[in-house]
């Protein structure tokens, strides 16, 4: 007989009431500064936020038009995941460094190797990881 165990994903958790505009648009800049603060590529950042490079580019110069639900939850979960990280790390360059080093956790990859899967759920695996972390479950 195998034990089956349930992965739920929980996003609600990660996400409060729904956002402005102006409130989505500034959490799109901070994600833009953070992603330059991991070093990531334009073609990353786009496969977190779950849009084309095109739009990415376009937002990252002119500001987000309007934003769908998942790129809000998406955005709220990644700044999660800096808040976690803060609170772990303070204020050591290890806040940035740790995203892109080997982790056992994720048998050897790092935590942007998951997140690069590209599903809104791989961002929730991070996250969830990093809160029970810092002791937040």
């Amino acid at each position: 007989m195998v034990n089956l165990i349930e992965v739920t994903s929980d996003i609600g958790h990660f996400v409060s009431d729904p956002i402005s505009h102006e409130e989505g648009a500034a959490s799109f800049r901070a994600a833009v500064n953070l992603f330059g603060r991991w070093g990531l590529t334009d073609e990353q950042a786009a496969t977190l936020l779950d849009m084309n490079v095109r739009t990415y580019r376009r937002w990252k110069a002119q500001g987000p038009n309007a934003m769908g639900r998942d790129t809000r939850t998406r955005l709220s979960i990644l700044m999660g995941i800096h808040k976690a990280l803060r609170v772990i790390f303070g204020k050591s360059e290890r806040v940035y460094q740790w995203i892109d080093a080997p982790n056992a956790r994720y048998g050897g990859r790092t935590a942007l190797d998951v997140m690069l899967n590209g599903e809104m759920t791989d961002l929730v695996r991070v996250r969830r990881y990093l809160d029970a972390e810092r002791g937040a479950w």
